[in-house]
């Protein structure tokens, strides 16, 4: 029964962030609404972590079969990726480096409170 669990509610936070993104019209995807409010069910105590951290590391353990139908979307828009290759490559070396920049900062941040 603990599998159906966790299955359940990590389904469910997915459900209710993409209801929410649905009826607010937000810009945002509903999984990732669905990820924070996950994430703040957690850090409230809501949700306890054993109820779906093996169903979460399930998910992790085959994540590349979730990048199957991205890859497939890429070959067949490969035209329009093109026209736009500027555009693209200017976001993915902004964001490699803001996330680049935020990591260090933030594993600094908690090497300071270690010591």
């Amino acid at each position: 029964m603990r599998p159906y669990r966790g299955l359940a509610i990590i389904f469910g936070f997915y459900a209710l962030g993409e209801f929410t993104s649905f009826a607010l019209n937000l810009t945002i995807p509903g999984s990732v609404l669905g990820m924070l409010f996950l994430l703040g069910a957690l850090l409230t105590g809501a949700i306890r972590l054993e109820w779906v951290e093996s169903e979460a590391e399930l998910f992790v353990r085959n994540m590349s079969v979730m990048f199957v139908p991205p890859g497939v979307g890429i070959v067949t828009y490969i035209g329009l990726i093109k026209s736009q290759a500027v555009p693209i490559f200017g976001a993915l070396v902004i964001s490699f480096v803001v996330t680049l920049l935020v990591t260090a900062k933030t594993v600094d941040l908690l090497r300071r409170d270690e010591r």
